[in-house]
């Protein structure tokens, strides 16, 4: 459905794809369509086109000399949901086109066409903006504001934020996707009351971010500690200490190579009765939890003697 951003765009087409063609001739209308008739006929006249919320005003200025003499005309659009200009030629029409305005010989002929397909548009004579609507979100964002701002006590903010959002009264131009892109891009509950969204605005200065504003995305909250520290702040990460004995202790103490598929799996300190518990300094230093086999204690009789054997003198 054409909001206020695709009535923008379809002014700026009309002017620049109109802004060198001379129009001339009558206005024709399509007889199925039920706006009123366009009056006007000229030898020579252009089109401008200026959009303000959902409303889209063309305006037909007759040039000097042209006849018969008159003064401009212009007509206020609202597009309904299929409502759009397109220029063609005259010979090949497009379907729905209920408004033409052809251009003037010499040259090919075109024609300028309002098209609707389902017929919900609609165009006024005079050119006067329909009487209620608020200022334009888009030109004139000042006046927009204040006039949100100024009536807040209104009986229409104390619906849920997504209805306030289509009252054309303080919201001209903004209808349900555009209601549905800013409540999910400001991360606001659809259903939130109209005044406690808005009343937060008033603190904030024109051109600030305000409450409403987005946080930014996770690359932006999660920061890397490198960031959080300075250079001289960041210390190194010790290592974790190693649960079971490296080789070169292993190596110093004599005791075999295990493979993974021999190394016992780790059990309570209960599963020997007879094995002696571990202090805990040992466990500091590293060493290896007892596994079920009792460590052979040195006697005196293993350790091998340094003095000559004496014999008993016969």
């Amino acid at each position: 459905m054409p909001e206020g951003p695709e009535l923008h765009l379809a002014s700026h087409f009309v002017n620049e794809a109109c802004g060198g063609l001379v129009f001339g001739g009558c206005v024709e209308k399509s007889p199925v369509s039920r706006n009123p008739e366009v009056p006007f006929e000229s030898s020579a006249y252009r089109i401008s086109a200026s959009a303000r919320g959902k409303e889209l005003r063309l305006t037909l200025s007759p040039l000097p000399g042209a006849r018969p003499p008159r003064e401009p005309l212009a007509l206020v659009f609202r597009f309904g949901m299929s409502g759009s200009f397109q220029l063609a030629p005259s010979d090949a029409l497009p379907p729905h086109a209920h408004l033409r305005f052809y251009t003037a010989p010499p040259g090919p002929r075109l024609a300028l066409c309002f098209v609707d397909i389902r017929r919900f548009g609609h165009w006024d004579l005079g050119g006067e903006w329909q009487p209620g609507r608020g200022p334009c979100v888009l030109l004139e964002y000042e006046q927009f504001r204040e006039n949100v701002l100024r009536n807040l006590a209104n009986k229409a903010f104390d619906r849920p934020i997504c209805e306030a959002l289509l009252d054309q009264r303080f919201f001209n131009g903004i209808g349900n996707y555009l209601r549905a892109e800013i409540l999910y891009r400001l991360r606001i509950p659809p259903f939130e009351k109209a005044r406690t969204v808005l009343e937060a605005l008033q603190q904030c200065r024109p051109g600030d971010p305000g409450p409403l504003a987005p946080k930014g995305g996770k690359s932006r909250k999660k920061k890397s500690k490198g960031a959080q520290q300075g250079p001289e702040d960041r210390t190194a990460d010790p290592p974790p200490p190693s649960k079971a004995p490296s080789r070169t202790r292993r190596a110093r103490r004599g005791l075999p190579e295990q493979s993974k598929a021999q190394q016992p799996k780790e059990t309570s300190l209960q599963q020997d009765p007879e094995a002696p518990p571990v202090s805990e300094k040992g466990k500091r230093k590293g060493r290896p939890a007892t596994s079920g086999r009792r460590r052979r204690q040195k006697t005196k009789a293993d350790t091998p003697s340094l003095e000559p054997e004496r014999t008993s003198a016969s």
